[in-house]
């Protein structure tokens, strides 16, 4: 068994369960970062890595090897899934749901209780080769309550209107309008979230 590898200068509140070769603090090859702090009640699984300069508020959870760069800040409430990659910079506030397997690129922006499907990919990039692409990056931001589907595809900048939903395995490439369902790739307007039949059954 290994017990967790805690850096200098972290700080981590009360009642906290960490699983296996966690490693906290980990300082990146770059810059510099304030510590690190976890809010109480964090439940954080085997061979999760969460970097310096991370603020996360009380109640987090992750699954294993999911990994945390510099500099993001989480809410409360805030639950990630095993295998997950959270790039550096990256804002997720209290109570987003964000499912195994998903990738989250810099200076995204996740809003309150959204919730994000498996396998989800997220991109920042819009011409990745070019010279200058790190001064350029934009991650998409997500609405209050939106619902992004599993396997869906986000491309560099989009936004995901409030209480939106994007269906499994759409590509959106345009900003989507609040309370507004899309599907597809490219992802286009089906109807709005009030229209569907599951909606009228709560």
């Amino acid at each position: 068994m290994s017990e967790p590898l805690i850096y200098p200068d972290v700080q981590i509140g009360k009642d906290p369960q960490l699983g296996e070769f966690v490693v906290i603090g980990k300082v990146p090859r770059y810059g510099e970062y304030e510590p690190t702090i976890i809010g109480d009640e964090a439940l954080i699984n085997s061979h999760t890595i969460i970097y310096t300069g991370v603020t996360i508020g009380r109640r987090f959870f992750c699954g294993h090897h999911v990994t945390v760069r510099e500099g993001c800040e989480f809410g409360n409430g805030v639950s990630i899934g095993t295998g997950c990659v959270i790039e550096h910079h990256v804002k997720i506030e209290d109570g987003v749901r964000i499912h195994s397997s998903v990738f989250i690129p810099e200076f995204s922006v996740l809003h309150v209780g959204c919730w994000i499907g498996p396998r989800v990919c997220f991109t920042n990039a819009k011409y990745p080769t070019l010279p200058g692409v790190k001064d350029n990056l934009s991650g998409p931001e997500i609405g209050p309550g939106a619902i992004i589907g599993a396997n869906a595809t986000l491309l560099p900048g989009v936004t995901i209107g409030d209480g939106a939903m994007v269906g499994a395995g759409a590509v959106v490439t345009h900003d989507v309008e609040a309370n507004t369902v899309v599907v597809g790739n490219p992802a286009r307007p089906y109807k709005k979230v009030d229209e569907l039949s599951y909606r009228n059954r709560i």
